[in-house]
């Protein structure tokens, strides 16, 4: 794998999943914490964001597949998915 893709979910501040692809998880998390992401996760009423889950793939294309799967998905298959995967915590960041 030379440089991998990740699709990733946050968990938002009003309780709401918002998935997204990358090459850089920790920068892109930082670019949306700074209120400079995706119009969705922008809004001061969904902050702060929480990373619940990354997966790796060795190819864009399989990871902006892997997002587009996920957000067809209805919450109740989201959170599924995310247990399947080791997710466990869906408590919402708090402020500080």
């Amino acid at each position: 794998m030379d440089k991998p893709y990740y699709m990733y979910v946050l968990l938002t501040a009003d309780n709401t999943f918002y998935g997204g692809f990358t090459d850089d998880v920790g920068k892109r998390f930082a670019t949306h914490e700074a209120g400079k992401g995706a119009k969705y996760t922008r809004p001061a009423s969904r902050h702060p964001l929480k990373l619940l889950y990354a997966e790796a793939f060795a190819t864009k294309g399989e990871a902006l597949h892997a997002e587009a799967v996920f957000k067809k998905l209805k919450r109740v298959d989201k959170v599924a998915f995310l247990r399947e995967h080791g997710v466990t915590d869906f408590t919402p960041a708090k402020r500080d």
